[in-house]
Order: structure tokens, then C-alpha cells, then sequence
């Protein structure tokens, strides 16, 4: 066992050891949201051109990077669930560059079922959890992150098919390096603020373990359902909620989130 590790067990000074971790974290996280909004803003694709804009991101990173779809003439990537999901973008303000895009997936309609239970449900061995004993408008599935391969760093910081959102270090400042590395993490904040304010109450989303590992950190913690399985890469089932997102989600990141919250809700409300 490792010197610090031993210090996080030992009593009293354990104590104190995690509190200061948990201080400086909360501090560097606030500081994350304000660089954020320096230089990002999240966008709710409310327009076809917005769309084209996600279909783009998607075709650049699924098809041309990861060819886990085939290259289509028009540069689009599109399948047969973008007609029952809402779309959000991250924007680079300084250069008025889309970086990254989401989607959620709902399964209101007669007949419309998530991507998740459609080619992955066996996938889901907890089936207290599985979509199906769940209200249809109360459930979706988060899917298609991507985001650009000029907006991460190094090919080792990638996750395939999804990506961490590490930027160039050549092409951008060091300032807003500090508030890249949280691309991926934003974008799924915004797909969460989606979900919760359009009824959602139980969501799904098939990512790699070491992905959901990541996200845990921050407290953002995902309920694993089933072994990983070959999709798009080895990808494991996970579930959230509500609850679960804000109950776990660290202090510091709080802040980040309320920030996506604001400016997610104002264009949600202009939407309706």
C-alpha cells in the first residue's frame, strides 16, 4: 500500500486528508465552470441547421475516425432513432466552433424503443432496472457523444467512439485547456438537464467501464446492468437517474452543472 493511500486509512488524520482533497477538488471544479462558460456554451439543436451541425460532428467521428458507421455522400451521420431524440452541441465561443455533440433517445411513441433495447437488452442482467418495467415517457438513453478530434489532445486520451474531450495543446490556449478535459463531462450534464426537464426519469447509456470510472470521480455515478459486450467497442449497460445524478454529484461539480442547467432551461423554454 502506497504512502497515501495509508494516509486516507489512518483515523483522524484520514479524516483531514480527505476533507482537503475534497476542498481542493470542489475549488478547482468551480473554477472549471467559470472557464466553461469562458469558452464553451452548450446548445440545444432547435434548428435543422443545428442538426446538420450534429449529424456533421457525428459523421467526422463515427465514419471518417472510427468507422464504425459507413461514409455517406452528404457528410451526415444519421440512423433510425434521431426522429424521436433531441440533440445538444457544445460551442467554442472564440472561434464559433461546434465541438461535440449528444443525443437522448425517448421512447414515447407507439413502437419506439430505445437503441439500447433494441440491440443490446440481453446485454441487461439486473432486469429490475431493464427499460421495460418502466413508464415509455419516462425513459431514454443517452448516445452518439462525440466530439471532434481537434478538440482532444492525443490519441491515447481518446475513448473510442465516445472521447474524452482532451483538446490540441497546439491549436489552443493553456488557458482554456483547463475546461476542455470537461467537454465529455458537459455534454453529459446537458443530456441529463434535457432529461429532467422533459419528464425523463430513468436513463440508459451503453460506454465503456473505464469511461464510467471516470465520470465517478466527479459523482457522476452510473449503476452498471450487465457485463460488457462487444458494441462500437467493448461497452458495458448503465442505468441513472434523477435522484442518483444529483444525490452523487460532487460539491464542486454542482456548480458546473447549474451552469449547463441555466442556459439549457432558458432555450428549453424558448423551444416551448
Amino acid at each position: 500500500m502506497n504512502w497515501n493511500k495509508r494516509l486516507l486509512k489512518t483515523p483522524v488524520l484520514g479524516d483531514i486528508t480527505k476533507k482537503i482533497v475534497s476542498i481542493k477538488a470542489s475549488r478547482e471544479a468551480h473554477s472549471i465552470a467559470d472557464h466553461f462558460t469562458q469558452f464553451l456554451q452548450p446548445q440545444i439543436a432547435t434548428s435543422e441547421q443545428l442538426r446538420s451541425e450534429v449529424f456533421k460532428i457525428r459523421h467526422n467521428v463515427y465514419c471518417e475516425e472510427l468507422a464504425f458507421e459507413k461514409i455517406q455522400a452528404n457528410g451526415e451521420e444519421k440512423d433510425e432513432f434521431d426522429d424521436q431524440s433531441i440533440f445538444s452541441l457544445i460551442k467554442h465561443k472564440p472561434t464559433d466552433t461546434y465541438t461535440s455533440c449528444v443525443r437522448l433517445v425517448k421512447a414515447s411513441g407507439p413502437g419506439e424503443k430505445l437503441p439500447i433495447e433494441k440491440y443490446c437488452l440481453d446485454s441487461i442482467t439486473n432486469t429490475n432496472l431493464s427499460p421495460e418495467r418502466f413508464n415509455r415517457a419516462e425513459i431514454a438513453e443517452i448516445s452518439r457523444l462525440a466530439v471532434k478530434a481537434d478538440f482532444r489532445r492525443r490519441q491515447a486520451d481518446q475513448f473510442k467512439g465516445s472521447s474524452t474531450g482532451v483538446i490540441s495543446e497546439i491549436t489552443y490556449s493553456e488557458t482554456e485547456l483547463r475546461c476542455f478535459p470537461f467537454i465529455a463531462i458537459g455534454l453529459y450534464m446537458a443530456a441529463a438537464t434535457m432529461g429532467m426537464n422533459t419528464g425523463i426519469r430513468h436513463v440508459y447509456v451503453m460506454m465503456e467501464p473505464r469511461l464510467a470510472r471516470s465520470m465517478k470521480f466527479i459523482g457522476i455515478t452510473f449503476q452498471q446492468l450487465g457485463a460488457p459486450v462487444e458494441y462500437h467497442g467493448l461497452r458495458a449497460p448503465y442505468y441513472i437517474s434523477p435522484d442518483i445524478f444529483m444525490k452523487n454529484l460532487s460539491p464542486g461539480f454542482r456548480s458546473l452543472y447549474q451552469t449547463i442547467e441555466l442556459d439549457i432551461c432558458q432555450q428549453l423554454e424558448q423551444v416551448n
